[in-house]
């Protein structure tokens, strides 16, 4: 009786990790004079002051309840190429099982950086049909790890397939644990204030916040990153890190305008619409004009403007671009 086999080599764990995350500018620092974290009946309760653009003392104080931390994701897992591989071969175990050995035989080797299976049976249209449902429940469980972790897929410049942290759902799922956080600087800023004296406040602030370089983010897959309440309860944070904090408290201001974040090789910054001015720095994403702010710090860069580096790949078209949900 002739066999007939199916055969495919799957990678799903050798996509290579992004985000160095040296995000380098030049500019004021600014300088956090005060940070204090007390854990109250209620949650938690985060007092600040610093000095912002204007060399002005500035000071906040808001509480995170103790729902409100427990909604907001708060801690990004590192990227496990072996851990992925082990979900997706426990899966195509389980559904082998299910086929009669007198249809086909099922072998799913583990390598390095692959998981190859390989399908023999009499009927070549059972052996093809099998494979590719292998293949589909391959590709849907690496899918499931990458959600369950809160990654996702991404392209670098340079066309290299990566994987990064999903900066867009993080900002997505911290808008409501930190409404109280943005409603503060809401408050805090004159009544008859347009969104641009927001926009200044909340950059000084987000800009004194202490900046983790992060240099290991690459061999460190991930760990690096910090999600918005962890920016906040750690009183550290890098590029992206900073501009996923800054996404959701604008969201909760602004819940309907279009944001974006913007990345560039090794920097984050972000870009919303709003009617620009004559020296704001602007970048068109399908047809809205985004003006740009970068809350990283610590250099003072105010709203609508961004560093020489910054600037430079923007012209030169280095740079990609999220819509923020």
């Amino acid at each position: 009786m002739s066999q007939f086999r199916g055969f495919s080599t799957l990678k799903p764990a050798s996509m290579l990790m992004l985000f160095s995350s040296l995000c380098l500018v030049a500019a004021a620092h600014g300088e956090q004079l005060k940070y204090s974290k007390v854990n109250t009946d209620t949650g938690v309760n985060f007092s600040y002051e610093w000095l912002d653009n204007n060399n002005r003392l500035q000071s906040i104080s808001f509480e995170l309840s103790n729902s409100a931390l427990k909604e907001a994701p708060s801690q990004q897992a590192n990227y496990k190429p072996k851990i992925a591989q082990r979900y997706i071969i426990v899966a195509l175990t389980k559904e082998a099982k299910k086929i009669d050995p007198k249809v086909a035989r099922v072998k799913i080797t583990p390598k390095r950086e692959s998981i190859d299976i390989k399908v023999t049976g009499s009927d070549e249209a059972q052996v093809e049909e099998i494979l590719n449902n292998l293949k589909a429940i391959q590709q849907q469980e690496y899918d499931r790890y990458l959600r369950d972790h809160y990654f996702t897929r991404f392209t670098t410049l340079f066309n290299q397939k990566a994987i990064k942290p999903d900066h867009v759902r993080y900002a997505a799922e911290s808008v409501k644990p930190l409404i109280a956080a943005s409603q503060a600087f809401y408050e805090k800023v004159a009544s008859k204030s347009d969104s641009r004296a927001y926009f200044s406040l909340l950059l000084s602030w987000l800009q004194s916040i202490p900046y983790d370089t992060l240099e290991d983010r690459v061999v460190s897959n991930g760990s690096g990153y910090s999600p918005p309440v962890s920016v906040l309860m750690q009183n550290l944070g890098d590029c992206d890190s900073k501009a996923v904090l800054a996404s959701s408290m604008v969201r909760a201001f602004l819940p309907s305008t279009k944001m974006i974040m913007v990345f560039l090789p090794n920097h984050a910054l972000l870009g919303i619409a709003l009617t620009p001015m004559a020296n704001d720095r602007t970048i068109e994403h399908e047809g809205d004009t985004y003006v740009l702010y970068d809350p990283t710090g610590p250099a003072l860069i105010p709203f609508g403007q961004v560093s020489e580096d910054t600037e430079r790949h923007i012209v030169t078209g280095r740079y990609q671009v999220e819509t923020v949900e």
